[in-house]
Order: C-alpha cells, then sequence, then structure tokens
C-alpha cells in the first residue's frame, strides 16, 4: 500500500493585499516546487471545520484527522493540559492562557503575547512567583509555561466542582459551545469572564467565572511586581504582566485512536503542546525532531529529510509546518510570503526529490486562514492539493487560492480529508 504524507502549513490561507499587487502571500510567493505537485496532482478548496467557521487549529486539526469536533472536542484546556502531563481529574478545569502586555490601568491590552520575545527561563520564573504568591478564596491552581508566551492554568474547586461553561478573558477568542472561534476584530481590553449564555443563573458558572477574576488580578499584581518584568521594562521589552486566558474544559476528550478508528498507523511532527496533545489522543506516534534552531532555512531542511526517512515505518505521517501564522496575526504579510518561499525552498526542495509519487499520496493544505489584513484567523477557505499515487493531474499550474477555486477537487470539508487520503492509498 502506498504512504500517506500529510502536509498542513500552519494559517498558510490569506486574501489578497493590495501592495502585492492584489495578490494573497502565496499567490505572489515564488513556491517552484509546490507548483510541481500542483501540475502533477489536482487541487481544490478546503473548508477545514465549516463554512463560516475562522476554528482555531486544535478543532481544526481535530477535523484535518477525520474527528467530528462537536462529538470529541471538550475544550483546548484539556487537550495542551494533557499534552504536558497535568492530570484532570474530578472537579479540575484546565484553560490555556497567554502572558500579555497590559496598560497600567490593568485592562487596556498593548500585546497579546508580549513582544514574542518571552524567553523559555522568564516564563518558567514568572510561572513559579505566581504559583508561589497567588492564594485563592475557594480554589487551589496550577500552573505551567509550555513555548513563549504560552501555557497552561488548572484549576481546583476547593468546595464545588468548577464549570468550563464559561467565557474567555482573551477578547480575541470567543467561544461557541465549546468551540474556541477567532474573533475577525475585538477591542483590545481584558474581558471579565462570565456565565456563557444559557447558564446566567448557574450557581457553579458564577464561581468559577469568580474564581477565573479573582485569579486574573492577583495574578496581575504579582507579574507587576515581578523583577522580571522590572528588569524586562528596564531593557525596553514589554512587561509579561498579565495571563489571558481561554478555552476552558474539565475532560479529556475520549477518541478512538487512527488506528481504531481508520486501521492505519501514523507518526506526526509537531511544535506546540495542542498539536502534541490531539497527537497523544489519537494515537499517532510523536517522530523527534530537533528543537527549532531560529534559522527556517535550517529546520525546514531538517524536518524534510526526518519525514523521508520516518514515512518507511508507518502507514502516513502527519506533519504540521509552523512559521506562517505569526506573520499573519502581526499583519506582516512581506514576511509571511518570504516563509512560505523558505518552506518551499528548503522543505519541498528536499522532500519531493527524495520520494516516489508513485508509492505516495502527498497532500498538502492548511489548518486555517490567518489573514493580515485582519490579523486574525478568517472562515476563507484555503487551498488543497493532493498528488501521487494513480491520481492524474486536473491541469492546474499552480498552488495557490486562486489556481485552487479552478481544481477538479472543488470544494470539501476538513473531516472528509483523511478518509479520501486513505481511500486514494488503496487505489
Amino acid at each position: 500500500m502506498k504512504k500517506i504524507i500529510y502536509i498542513v502549513l500552519d494559517g498558510l490561507g490569506d486574501a489578497p493585499v493590495k501592495e502585492l499587487d492584489n495578490k494573497t502571500p502565496l499567490e505572489a510567493a515564488h513556491t517552484p516546487n509546490m507548483d510541481s505537485l500542483a501540475r502533477k496532482g489536482r487541487t481544490g478548496l478546503l473548508y477545514p471545520v465549516a463554512k463560516n467557521i475562522a476554528p482555531e487549529s486544535d478543532v481544526a486539526v481535530l477535523a484535518l484527522l477525520g474527528y467530528d469536533a462537536q462529538k470529541y472536542y471538550t475544550g483546548r484546556g484539556p487537550i495542551e493540559a494533557f499534552a504536558e502531563g497535568l492530570s484532570i481529574d474530578e472537579g479540575s478545569l484546565a484553560l490555556r492562557f497567554n502572558f500579555a502586555t497590559v496598560e497600567p490601568d490593568g485592562k487596556t491590552i498593548k500585546d497579546r503575547r508580549v513582544g514574542r520575545d518571552l524567553t523559555r527561563e522568564e516564563a518558567s520564573a514568572l510561572v513559579k512567583e505566581i504559583n508561589s504568591k497567588v492564594a485563592l478564596s475557594s480554589a487551589t491552581f496550577e500552573l505551567k509555561s509550555t513555548v513563549g508566551h504560552r501555557g497552561v492554568l488548572l484549576l481546583k474547586g476547593m468546595l464545588s466542582r468548577l464549570s468550563g461553561w464559561i467565557t474567555n478573558t482573551d477578547p480575541a477568542y470567543a467561544r461557541l459551545g465549546l468551540w474556541g472561534m477567532a474573533k475577525e476584530t475585538f477591542i483590545g481590553v481584558v474581558e471579565e469572564s462570565v456565565p456563557m449564555p444559557g447558564h446566567e443563573h448557574s450557581i457553579p458558572d458564577k464561581e468559577t467565572a469568580f474564581v477565573v477574576n479573582e485569579f486574573t488580578r492577583k495574578a496581575h499584581k504579582v507579574l507587576s511586581e515581578s523583577v522580571i518584568n522590572r528588569k524586562r521594562s528596564a531593557e525596553n521589552k514589554l512587561p509579561a504582566n498579565i495571563l489571558l486566558v481561554r478555552d476552558a474544559g474539565r475532560d479529556i476528550p475520549d477518541c478512538p485512536t487512527l488506528e481504531n478508528k481508520y486501521n492505519v498507523k501514523f507518526g506526526c511532527f509537531v511544535d506546540m503542546p495542542v498539536e502534541k496533545g490531539i497527537a497523544l489522543l489519537t494515537g499517532m506516534d510523536i517522530i523527534e525532531v530537533p528543537s527549532a534552531t531560529g534559522h527556517l532555512e535550517v529546520d525546514y531542511s531538517i524536518r524534510a529529510k526526518i519525514a523521508c526517512e520516518s514515512v518507511k515505518s508507518y502507514d502516513g505521517i502527519y506533519v504540521h509546518i509552523k512559521g506562517l501564522d505569526e506573520p499573519g496575526h502581526d499583519g506582516d504579510f512581506r514576511r509571511k510570503k518570504e516563509i512560505i518561499e523558505m518552506i518551499d525552498r528548503y522543505f519541498f526542495s528536499n522532500l519531493i526529490p527524495a520520494i516516489s509519487l508513485d508509492g505516495h499520496i502527498i497532500c498538502v493544505t492548511a489548518d486555517h486562514a490567518t489573514v493580515c489584513s485582519k490579523m486574525a484567523h478568517s472562515p476563507e477557505a484555503v487551498p488543497l492539493l493532493i498528488a501521487g499515487g494513480m491520481i492524474k493531474s486536473d491541469s492546474t499550474r499552480s498552488f495557490s487560492e486562486k489556481a485552487a477555486k479552478r481544481g477538479s477537487l472543488g470544494e470539501l470539508t476538513g473531516i472528509g480529508l483523511l478518509p479520501l487520503l486513505i481511500k486514494l492509498v488503496k487505489e
């Protein structure tokens, strides 16, 4: 049976940019290697979750692996906590958090990601301060930093079980039921957590919102007084003086493994806790890769070489490539175009010559669009490319949003993509 190489470019999709001659960053980029795959295969458009949904990566990745998020998703907090080895037992509530920067009023957000330069050592030390200095009136907690400005908060009620039906304090993300949804526009002010619609009169939900708001205030006080943040300010860096929380949940998703669901064994490349958590929950083996060097030409080349070697041991590999999402959130379309070109030059140029297309099905797509003009995830469809095996060309000439609209695959949704790939490897 042929092998699957399933490549997801995080935040690849975009909208036309005036300064790029009304092309998207992908359309404007020089991508001869991805274009060559497009000419040999079929293209189309993909709604990672569904039309009119601007998903977070967790819901999107679950869908791209064939899982109905309505059935299995329990919140980003539990997935990331599970990835970090935190114990979510009866009464626990897990939330994802960002270190962020607020003005002296404690409410107006200056930067949701502390300038993206918070070091692992700084984050760990700040978490240690909060863990040791903050005490809550009706709950205990455990705080853990993960990657960069990100981390996980685990709360446990002392007297009663906490509820997951509360809103975020991070204004950039809303909740649609248990799903986290990126807002296309938002006011940069720290929000108070409140019970979600339909839960306004629930005592557990009111108590949980109170605990989250109490934690936010007390953590802000500790962070504002921290020596680490005074040092950052002295160095003209933004202080990490508040935590923005989102996507609360109290249960670990109960997912069947990919092996049980589809009779395939997958390995995967992951960088972030949410991807690691999904990998573990779905039974994928985590393929070890060297820590990122910060030099994308090195990192992408290494990942391509490891992908070529590791796919031999599996029915397929899932490769989640970072780098594009951040410039999208920063509105930096030139940097996004540059990184697309680097992925093509250093990842795909090393991957394609090293494998036999006859023996592999290669899929290239994205988990969501991150639109530079909006600096946020957006519900636009993302381009999809499938090549290899017995697939015949549909005369697509390049890999881009515009070209994909004319592709023979038409419009698909994420939940059907992996079953399609599994069908294609058997042909």
